[in-house]
């Protein structure tokens, strides 16, 4: 096996030669940029879009930040009833949650008691071929 020797001569002016080909000085780059794109980092060498610093930027990220603001309507908050959805009485802690999404008392926590709009027949369809995958056997080539 034969080593390897170093040669920083030889090394440097491989480096001065890259280095002096390109016409502006590149900043260094951390290890850990290879994975992530480029615009992440700042560039300390970049010059600012506004050469001058008395003239006012066309575009501040204030303006941006508002041309965002009417498209992004605020939603009234939901406010959760504690109501039977049937006969509307007051249910507090003790109503009941059904599969279709509404709130109801005792009397009508069934489905057969209220207009349930929820497939309990296609849900337990789901479950069951969930539960117990299809199992097929390769075929078999008779000779």
């Amino acid at each position: 096996m034969a080593r390897e020797r170093c040669n920083l001569d030889k090394e440097a002016e491989i480096l001065k030669l890259s280095s002096s080909s390109s016409p502006s000085p590149s900043p260094p780059t951390p290890p850990s940029s290879s994975r992530l794109p480029p615009s992440l980092f700042l560039n300390p060498y970049e010059e600012s879009p506004n050469p001058r610093p008395g003239t006012p930027d066309v575009e501040t990220p204030v303006v941006a930040s508002s041309a965002q603001k009417p498209k992004e309507e605020p939603k009234p908050p939901v406010r959760f009833s504690n109501r039977c959805s049937t006969c509307r009485k007051k249910v507090g802690l003790t109503g009941f949650r059904c599969q279709c999404g509404d709130l109801f008392c005792g009397r009508h926590q069934y489905t057969d008691t209220h207009d349930c709009s929820f497939d309990y027949k296609a849900f337990g369809r789901e479950e069951i071929a969930k539960a117990n995958p299809v199992v097929k056997a390769p075929k078999i080539i008779k000779i």
